[in-house]
């Protein structure tokens, strides 16, 4: 009788794990691990909604963050606030920009990075919808893709843009374009005809760019312009920018260095950028002698230049001095039919006018280092000229790509040839052909660790352009890109980008994923991909396995498709899935 109860009992307790082994792994109230995520792509919805009520899938989602495979759970939640859909975390810092001790060198525009960063995701604006395709986005965007009606008001008298239905419309319009840009970009060059666009003049920066349609018909003329303006009350005219499919950035001249090297712009051009060139020493106008191109030109467009009353005629006076102290010649000097003038300025290229100066001041600066311009001060001295000898400028475009000569990084010609062929076969053949990317859907590209520039000079016959980013924690080659006749910044991705959110349509990465989770947690950089990127837009890794696979679980939990090829290529597309808003 003994052994038949005890037969009893562990039959009764048997049952009973069965049971609870049952329901632990049938339990919806539980995490679920990852699905597979190798098999092919799946459309986007068709529809711009983009509310998840109907989706069941669970928020925490299991993944391996690290070579251990140890599994943690990672919670994605929307970032908050009034303006989170437009989400900048270095720029938008305001805890950080409250206890500036000032603003009059325009602090509260520069970076403020919190700590540590933030890894959640910018919601979506009301009624998103897929960017009007190129050509078409030049001239017109959708509206709800970039909701901010100031600016519409604020310009209305100088077309720079117009709200008509659902789209925002870009006239060509600008301040100084009082016959719209074409005329303006025309004028220029028969005022100075060595200019020559797109052949002698390839790489422009625009300073203080309105809504970037300088830069935007300049490419019709096969000239790639860095159009910059900060964050300020010009409400989202760089987010216009990009919408667009124009080349810009967020940035401004104030304390510190731009992000680009030494002796990198051919031209750089100012049409009423609202900068003080002669303020705090001069540094402004020192930084871009900095940037600018031995040889290279300056266009200051603004009413000091044809106006005489007492305030524009100091400000003249005092050009007047600053220039000829940093020996920059004036080459041209005229006023069109509209009664717009601008004055071009030529940047030496030799050192000696500096050594027959009567006084040295602004004395020569200390030799430059790598990466020197990050995070660094703006200097009130002048930037020496690589190897201090005589300059010669690059080919004229498009050899320059090819037959670049770099000047301020050492590289041999037999490098740069073998890394230019790598790029072109494998972009050619794998990228272009094989890879599940619709590339008539891509305008905007970065490259994440751009190298020499390989990449977007593999891709420079398509109708797209590449922001070449060169990570301060890699070797300084941003000043090859330049001299190829691309456009590129120092980035550190541990932090922020100096963008908008759904900024991008495609960004690249070769070899690089897997080192930066050295320096910063692997979750916070794709929270920013995921930030920078457009919903539909593709993540092209080249990487380890190991890398693959992490990126893949962490894509997953965004519920993004992602399909591997030959062990070595990872392509993740971005969908309109965001988390659930928090019930108030």
């Amino acid at each position: 009788m003994a052994i038949s109860v005890q037969h009893v009992v562990v039959l009764l307790l048997t049952s009973l794990l069965i049971a609870i082994t049952f329901f632990l792994f049938t339990s919806d109230n539980l995490r679920f691990p990852l699905p597979s995520l190798s098999s092919d792509y799946t459309p986007l919805p068709k529809s711009s909604n983009h509310d998840v009520s109907s989706d069941q899938t669970p928020q925490k989602m299991k993944m391996k963050l690290n070579a251990s495979h140890e599994e943690e759970v990672v919670k994605w939640d929307l970032c908050k606030g009034a303006e989170s859909v437009d989400y900048i975390p270095c720029l938008d810092n305001r805890d950080a920009i409250k206890q500036l001790k000032s603003r009059r060198h325009m602090e509260h525009r520069e970076r403020h990075c919190p700590e540590p960063s933030p890894k959640c995701l910018v919601p979506l604006p009301d009624n998103y919808k897929p960017p009007v395709p190129w050509p078409k986005s030049r001239d017109m965007v959708w509206y709800n893709n970039v909701p901010h009606p100031k600016l519409v008001e604020y310009k209305k008298e100088q077309n720079w843009v117009k709200k008509e239905g659902e789209f925002l419309v870009f006239p060509g319009g600008g301040t100084q374009f009082k016959y719209g840009v074409t005329h303006y970009v025309e004028f220029i060059e028969k005022a100075l005809p060595v200019i020559k666009w797109g052949k002698n003049i390839r790489v422009v920066l625009d300073v203080g760019c309105g809504v970037a349609s300088f830069g935007g018909f300049l490419l019709d003329k096969d000239v790639i312009t860095m159009s910059f303006a900060p964050k300020d009350e010009h409400e989202a005219q760089i987010q216009f920018a990009l919408e667009r499919g124009i080349p810009a950035t967020l940035s401004v001249i104030g304390t510190q260095q731009l992000t680009f090297p030494t002796n990198a712009f051919d031209l750089i051009h100012c049409a009423r950028c609202r900068v003080h060139w002669d303020a705090d020493g001069g540094k402004p106008l020192l930084e871009l002698n900095r940037v600018l191109r031995p040889g290279g030109f300056f266009i200051w467009s603004a009413t000091p230049v044809y106006r005489d009353n007492d305030r524009d005629s100091k400000i003249w006076t005092a050009m007047v001095s600053l220039t000829k102290s940093i020996c920059w010649k004036v080459v041209a000097k005229t006023v069109d039919s509209s009664g717009i003038g601008l004055v071009i300025y030529q940047k030496p290229t030799s050192e000696s006018c500096y050594k027959k100066r009567s006084t040295q001041e602004p004395p020569l600066c200390a030799k430059e280092e790598v990466n020197a311009s990050w995070y660094a001060p703006l200097r009130q001295c002048i930037s020496k000229l690589p190897s201090g000898g005589v300059q010669k400028w690059p080919e004229l475009w498009p050899k320059r790509l090819v037959s670049v000569k770099p000047q301020s990084v050492s590289v041999d010609a037999e490098t740069f040839k073998k890394d230019t062929e790598k790029w072109s076969e494998i972009v050619s053949d794998i990228y272009l052909e094989r890879l599940a990317v619709n590339w008539s859907s891509v305008r905007n590209v970065m490259d994440m660790n751009a190298g020499f520039g390989g990449f977007a000079a593999a891709l420079i016959n398509r109708p797209l352009w590449v922001m070449n980013v060169v990570p301060v924690d890699k070797p300084d080659t941003l000043s090859v890109v330049f001299d190829r006749g691309l456009i590129g910044v120092y980035h550190d991705w541990c932090e922020s980008l100096n963008t908008y959110p759904r900024t991008y349509d495609l960004l690249h990465s070769s070899s690089y994923l897997g080192d930066i989770t050295q320096r910063c947690g692997i979750v916070q950089v794709v929270a920013e991909i995921d930030r920078v990127l457009r919903p539909g837009g593709y993540l092209v890794v080249q990487d380890t396995m190991e890398t693959i696979k992490e990126l893949e679980s962490i894509l997953g939990s965004l519920h993004w498709s992602t399909k591997i090829y030959q062990d070595r290529f990872l392509i993740g597309r971005k969908g309109f899935w965001r988390p659930i808003k928090p019930e108030l």
